[in-house]
Parts: C-alpha cells; sequence; structure tokens
C-alpha cells in the first residue's frame, strides 16, 4: 500500500509539473503541432488514405483582425472580458439541453485552446476535467492575446487543415493577413463542424450562418493593440 501511494504521488507530482512547465513554454514557442493533428493522422493511416495535414504558424500580426472579430462573434462574445468560463452561457446550455435533441455546448475560446493543445477531441468527464484545469493555467500564465493567437493558429478548420493560415492558402488562395470580413464569417461559421461544413464550398446554412457572424462583429470591439 505504501508503494501504491508513493506511486500516485509522484504521478500526481509529475503531472502538475509538466503540465505547468508545458504551458509556461508554449506561452512563447509557437504550437507547431497538437493532439489531434496526430489523431486525424492516426486515422487517415487506418484508413489506408493518405496523410493529408495543412498546418502554418503564423504570429497574431499577421492573421486579419477580420478573423479575429469573427471567431470571437461566433464562438465567444464575452472572450475578453471572462476568465476561462461563461458562467452564463453554461447555465443557457443547461437549461435548452433539456429541451434539446441535440445538446448545445458552451466552451469559450479559452476551453477550446486547452483542449485542441493539450487534450484530445472526444467529450467525456474526465476529459472535460482536465479541461478545466488547463483552462484555468492558460487563463493565469497566458494573455488573452496569447490564448487568441494559439487558438487561431490551432483550431481545426478543414480536413487536414489547422489554423487560420492553412485555411486561407487552401480554401481562398490568399493568406491569414488578407482575409475579408466575409471570407473570414464563412471560416468562423464552418468552426462547430469543420469536417461536414466547408468553407470554400458554403451551404446555404453557411451562407446563412456568414450573414448572422457579420452583422455581430459590427459590435466587437479588439483591443488597440490587436
Amino acid at each position: 500500500m505504501r508503494l501504491i501511494g508513493r506511486i500516485i504521488k509522484w504521478f500526481i507530482i509529475l503531472f502538475f509539473s509538466t503540465s505547468i512547465l508545458a504551458v509556461l513554454v508554449l506561452r512563447f514557442v509557437p504550437v507547431y503541432f497538437t493532439p489531434l493533428m496526430v489523431i486525424r493522422s492516426a486515422q487517415q493511416i487506418s484508413k489506408g488514405e493518405k496523410i493529408v495535414l495543412h498546418h502554418t504558424w503564423v504570429p497574431k500580426e499577421k492573421i486579419s483582425n477580420n478573423l479575429k472579430r469573427a471567431v470571437i462573434a461566433s464562438e465567444d462574445q464575452q472572450f475578453f472580458y471572462h476568465w476561462g468560463f461563461d458562467v452564463k452561457q453554461i447555465q443557457n446550455a443547461v437549461e435548452e439541453n433539456g429541451r434539446r435533441r441535440r445538446p448545445r455546448g458552451a466552451s469559450t475560446i479559452s476551453q477550446q485552446t486547452a483542449k485542441n493543445v493539450f487534450l484530445w477531441p472526444q467529450s467525456s468527464w474526465y476529459r472535460k476535467g482536465i479541461e478545466v484545469y488547463f483552462t484555468v493555467l492558460i487563463e493565469a500564465f497566458w494573455s488573452k492575446d496569447r490564448i487568441l493567437e494559439v487558438y487561431l493558429n490551432s483550431i481545426e478548420m478543414g480536413k487536414g487543415i489547422y489554423g487560420a493560415e492553412a485555411v486561407a492558402k487552401d480554401h481562398f488562395k490568399t493568406t491569414a493577413a488578407k482575409l475579408s470580413a466575409g471570407k473570414a464569417a464563412l471560416i468562423a461559421a464552418s468552426l462547430p463542424s469543420p469536417l461536414h461544413f466547408n468553407s470554400q464550398y458554403p451551404s446555404r446554412y453557411l451562407f446563412m450562418r456568414q450573414a448572422e457572424i457579420l452583422q455581430q462583429m459590427r459590435y466587437i470591439e479588439l483591443p488597440k493593440n490587436k
């Protein structure tokens, strides 16, 4: 029992020390790959498919403010004002999910960033618990500016497409810096299900969401240094 206790103790110490170190390092170092990229590549191999992985890290200065405003309008309008969790949206989701056939989520950009960079996509209470832990860590050690930068560089935006630069080049033959408001809104509209919705070939639903996001973008103000 003492041996088991020591193993558990050192496992806990190792987990907390390595996780905090990883968060501190990634405060400054670009995120060149994520667990999801590895998982998707493994899934492609298991299906006998050629690996498709498009990802290019670009600094925040080379990402259009249109895209920043679009994802905030679509995914997390209180991003600059909460501490990682939007309590009001969580409460609304709990109430609505009691009446909906398909539950809706209430994950903030901070939570999605924690999941994308440190965890795996399959949802469970166990993963959610660790996601909360990493969300608290990045909110404590990273600026909002850094969280948004990592989010826009790591999020899945299509089959084998990760980040703003990759989707801009692959879907619109441009760069992340030159994305128009319309293109940015289409990308944001696809994010809840980027393997189902394609911003390059938008459906009627995506065009409807684009119009809604463009309206909401009018009310999103980025801090001056963004």
